[in-house]
């Protein structure tokens, strides 16, 4: 098996938003000026920074799933190794100013957890619903706001798995575990850097080995069907230029919200908050009693940095799927699809709950932070990545392995 590529006839046509494009657009200027004003001008930029970031995921397709399961499955490791240009920017990027602990002028934390049972486990879970679900959290926030129907399926039991995932979040955390612990506070900013630059050059030499030996060269980025602003308007970009402007946006994030991005928080609190309205007591699990999710419970979803980013996200891969002519949401999903997505969408849930994070929170943020815990979580969750693409075939008729199809 090898990944479909062609030499698509160049497209010339003029972008066009049509109403779905229309429609995100106005959403992404109003709420943004909405927020604001009523919320302060950090949540509004943090909305466009997530309407960017849903751009740049969907103009990319920036594969997290896929990458992985095309490594798995078919050896071609060019997914993995942009992965690690992403991770690279970003530690160079942010050890500096988490050394430091400020960033113009504005205190900046990392994003760093306990690694232990919970961790593993958590991440295993997610890696399976990684390839059950058809993509990651990131992955279905901009697969569904492009209008792929299956996702949204996807998405509704992640919510459901991550509000689950904190009934009893205070037993996964009383497992065995290592406290805390950072890159750049055991070895420096420099020190960090370059500790953690070593590591992805060997993942990314790993890859260029298997590729060489199961395929004999490297796979090179087909050509894309449209040129300058037509290319960059309505994509698809270059799986490097997707890493540069998540790895950048990122570091926004950070900058303006004083943390790094993160995803599925917000899902387990529209979980808790779906829970209240059918009469379930979310605030007598421990998770909820903790100051910063009590306060988070009790006010509007829109006060919460990473809901408001999430939303931003949805509307932004809207306007890039509108503009790439690809907007066409289709309720014709196999009952098979539908059942792997329902699986899939609850471990993702309850396994980034437990984790302390998903591929962005844990993965991403998580190694971007120098956390420990996220070396430890994209171990396990590829480990969990090799079990679901063995299970995809009870669920899904794949003739082709594709690098851009989900997230």
């Amino acid at each position: 098996m090898s990944i479909a590529s062609s030499s698509p006839a160049l497209d010339t046509r003029e972008p066009s938003l049509g109403t779905p494009g229309l429609g995100s657009l106005l959403v992404l200027v109003l709420a943004t000026l909405l927020l604001g004003y009523f919320y302060g001008p950090a949540q509004g930029a943090l909305f466009l920074v997530g309407g960017a970031l849903g751009i740049a995921l969907y103009h990319a397709a920036f594969g997290f799933t896929s990458a992985w399961r095309v490594f798995i499955m078919d050896g071609r490791g060019r997914g993995l190794r942009v992965q690690m240009i992403l991770l690279a920017i970003a530690v160079v990027l942010f050890f500096p100013f988490l050394a430091s602990g400020t960033l113009f002028g504005h205190e900046v934390k990392g994003s760093v957890s306990p690694a232990g049972i919970g961790v593993i486990v958590g991440a295993f879970m997610f890696g399976i619903g990684m390839q059950l679900g058809g993509g990651c959290a990131s992955g279905t926030l901009f697969t569904a706001g492009g209008g792929n129907a299956r996702m949204l399926v996807t998405l509704l039991f992640f919510v459901i798995g991550s509000v689950l995932g904190t009934v009893n979040f205070d037993w996964w955390v009383s497992l065995p575990s290592l406290p805390p612990t950072s890159l750049v506070t055991t070895f420096g900013a420099a020190g960090g850097i370059a500790v953690s630059l070593a590591i992805f050059a060997v993942i990314a030499g790993i890859t260029v080995l298997v590729e060489k030996r199961w395929h004999g060269t490297l796979e090179k980025e087909a050509p894309a069907p449209r040129q300058g602003l037509a290319r960059v308007l309505r994509g698809p970009w270059p799986l490097v230029l997707g890493a540069v402007a998540l790895a950048l946006l990122n570091f926004a994030t950070l900058s303006i919200a004083g943390r790094p991005w993160g995803i599925t928080s917000a899902f387990a609190l529209w979980g808790a908050k779906g829970a209240q309205l059918i009469g379930f007591d979310p605030t007598a699990w421990a998770y909820w009693q903790s100051p910063g999710n009590a306060k988070a419970l009790a006010d509007s979803v829109f006060a919460d940095i990473t809901s408001v980013m999430d939303f931003g996200i949805i509307a932004g891969a809207m306007l890039a799927s509108s503009l790439a002519g690809r907007f066409a949401p289709s309720w014709d999903i196999p009952l098979r699809s539908v059942l792997a997505a329902v699986i899939g969408g609850l471990l993702l849930g309850y396994g980034a709950r437990i984790a302390y994070g998903c591929n962005i929170g844990a993965y991403f943020s998580g190694i971007a932070s120098g956390s420990v815990h996220g070396y430890l979580w994209a171990v396990a969750a590829f480990a969990g990545n090799v079990i679901g693409v063995k299970l995809r075939p009870y669920f899904f008729f794949e003739k082709k392995i594709l690098l851009r199809n989900d997230g």
